[in-house]
């Protein structure tokens, strides 16, 4: 059974920096494309970034070259690294495959203060 736990949330003011996790359980990233989600309150939820098998990174227009995404094999997690946050990047942070075949984990809230 899959299994994805993110964590790393809480309440940031504007341009501060936090570092999300997705700890995986029931499948191997190494051979997967990972992405993070979020949902802001009342949209739908929208695909940030992404990392491929080799490593190759892509991000959603709203957050390139503030947030970096990274993964460690070994450790069967994935992360995302937010710089310079923004108040309309406040909303809960999810991991998945891209696309996401598995089913969502809880999420991790993420709110940016002005």
């Amino acid at each position: 059974q899959v299994q994805l736990v993110e964590s790393g949330g809480g309440l940031v003011q504007a341009g501060g920096s936090l570092r999300l996790s997705c700890a995986t359980s029931g499948i191997n990233i190494r051979w997967n494309v990972m992405a993070w989600y979020r949902q802001a309150a009342g949209k739908q939820r929208e695909l940030v970034a992404t990392i491929t098998s080799d490593g190759s990174t892509n991000y959603s227009d709203s957050v390139k070259g503030r947030f970096t995404i990274s993964r460690d094999n070994a450790k069967n997690t994935v992360y995302l690294q937010m710089n310079s946050l923004k108040f309309e990047d406040t909303g809960v942070y999810y991991c998945n495959l891209s696309p996401p075949f598995v089913s969502w984990g809880q999420g991790t809230q993420v709110t940016v203060s002005s």
